[in-house]
């Protein structure tokens, strides 16, 4: 392992998502594999508060790649473009990591994932709001498809409204019809 590399991986213990997988007993092809090892690499990128940018998972994307989202990252349409909205909400939650990943599994040219994530508003204030140390739990699903070894697109649904509600932020934020 690189040396350079922080030690805390994208989620509390990298042990968790290897024990999701071989508790599927899941038989994966070697071309599945590599799709989710594709899918484990940008989400480590795109998980860690230090790394997260566009420029950092370029490399991992398809050209004209895209990334679903609507109602939790409006305006955001490419897996780039969303690693780095992720680094920047990541400097307000600067202890963002994954708890646990109760499904992984994979299918051909799809990976998918169900997870939940925690972390505190320890950084940046968000939208005004100075850091309070809040900490907060949500879940996520998310659904990628890959090809030519590329990332070509992540579609993600996340329970924002529950972790805007836990850290006491403005909930109308989570709207996507502004009032």
């Amino acid at each position: 392992e690189n040396s350079t590399r922080p030690k805390r991986h994208w989620f509390k213990t990298e042990r968790n998502l290897n024990e999701t997988m071989e508790a599927s007993n899941a038989n994966f092809t070697s071309e599945e594999q590599k799709n989710i090892d594709l899918v484990k690499e940008y989400m480590t990128i795109a998980y860690d508060p230090k790394r997260s940018s566009a420029k950092a998972v370029a490399h991992l994307c398809a050209p004209s790649n895209k990334f679903v989202a609507p109602t939790t990252f409006p305006g955001i349409n490419t897996l780039e473009e969303y690693a780095e909205r992720h680094g920047e909400m990541m400097k307000e939650v600067n202890d963002l990591h994954f708890v646990s990943f109760e499904v992984l599994f994979a299918k051909e040219d799809r990976v998918c994932l169900r997870y939940t994530a925690e972390g505190s508003h320890s950084g940046l204030p968000h939208n005004g709001i100075p850091a309070t140390g809040i900490k907060a739990q949500w879940t996520a699903s998310a659904i990628f498809r890959v090809d030519n070894g590329k990332l070509a697109e992540f579609i993600k649904d996340w329970n924002k409204l529950s972790m805007w509600e836990q850290f006491g932020w403005n909930i109308e934020e989570c709207l996507t019809t502004k009032k």
